[in-house]
């Protein structure tokens, strides 16, 4: 059921299964847990693609610091993200004596040690690893380091011409893209395959999240039942990106706000019903407190 904050019509509504995933979730509150012993406590990156949230912790104390800092940091404790990290960061926080609270996503971890299997398995000579992500994107990072940097990132079926085709290939998936997209990229080079003289070795592991593919069809259900949709985001997450988009195709009334702050812009109308909804990095506390400023707005 979705979260109805108030009774009276027209309904405003959040969607209850938008917000945190487990990663994000478990992360932020190995944050807050470590905060009340450890200060300053610092954060290698923001901990999720959310301004407001970053702000929310940095208020309590978390201190969010860039590699450049990290690479100079001493005798002090950091958190690593639900991103998860290259190993060259663990060498880094070993040699300057660096406390180090892992919040790596489980799923984000099992990947790193599936891809960092196969590398060590074979040889740059022989084998290409290939993962579908956004390049520089923190995850994608991680995943990199697992090969020592010689994968190559893939990001939509036009870069496969990019591809060794005289190599094995071996497939992998950044863990929140969108499965529709890595389907077809996998068709994509399939299909370059069958029109090679020598086909070369092929096999693809679908290693997407399945907490976050899911939201895809729980969203277009969510989007279709308001007169308006409140897509809530930072503009710096991937996920929200692709969700908000996932939105607008099922509901041509759906806006993209990041903070109550936004709605002052939008047509909004004291009889449409209106679905509040986020992405994987959005937190509840803030699509509650966009909903609380359209009550006062109606």
């Amino acid at each position: 059921m979705d979260t109805e904050l108030y009774t009276e019509q027209p309904l405003i509504q959040i969607d209850d299964k938008s917000g945190f995933c487990f990663g994000v979730r478990h992360a932020i509150q190995q944050a807050e847990l470590a905060l009340k012993t450890t200060q300053p406590l610092y954060c290698l990156g923001d901990i999720v693609h959310n301004n407001a949230e970053v702000q929310r912790l940095e208020h309590k104390g978390l201190r969010t610091i860039q590699y450049e800092e990290f690479k100079k940091l001493r005798n002090a404790t950091v958190l690593l993200r639900a991103h998860g990290e290259p190993p060259e960061t663990y060498e880094i926080a070993k040699r300057n004596n660096l406390t180090i609270i892992d919040a790596t996503c489980p799923v984000v971890a099992r990947l790193q040690r599936k891809i960092k299997a196969q590398f060590e398995q074979g040889s740059p000579e022989t084998q290409q690893i290939l993962i579908f992500g956004k390049e520089g994107h923190a995850e994608v990072v991680g995943l990199l380091g697992q090969t020592k940097n010689t994968a190559l990132v893939i990001n939509s079926p036009q870069d496969i011409n990019r591809i060794d085709f005289g190599k094995s290939l071996f497939l992998y998936s950044q863990t929140t893209k969108s499965l529709h997209d890595f389907e077809q990229l996998q068709h994509t080079i399939q299909w370059k395959l069958r029109t090679l003289s020598t086909p070369t070795h092929f096999t693809s592991f679908d290693t997407i999240c399945r907490q976050v593919a899911n939201r895809e069809a729980e969203l277009k259900l969510f989007a279709q039942q308001y007169d308006m949709i409140l897509f809530v985001s930072d503009s710096k997450s991937s996920n929200g990106k692709v969700l908000f988009n996932i939105c607008k195709q099922v509901n041509a009334n759906t806006h993209f706000v990041s903070t109550a702050d936004d709605l002052s812009d939008l047509p909004i109308h004291k009889q449409q019903s209106i679905g509040i909804c986020g992405a994987t990095s959005t937190p509840k506390w803030l699509m509650e407190e966009i909903a609380g400023r359209l009550k006062t707005m109606r």
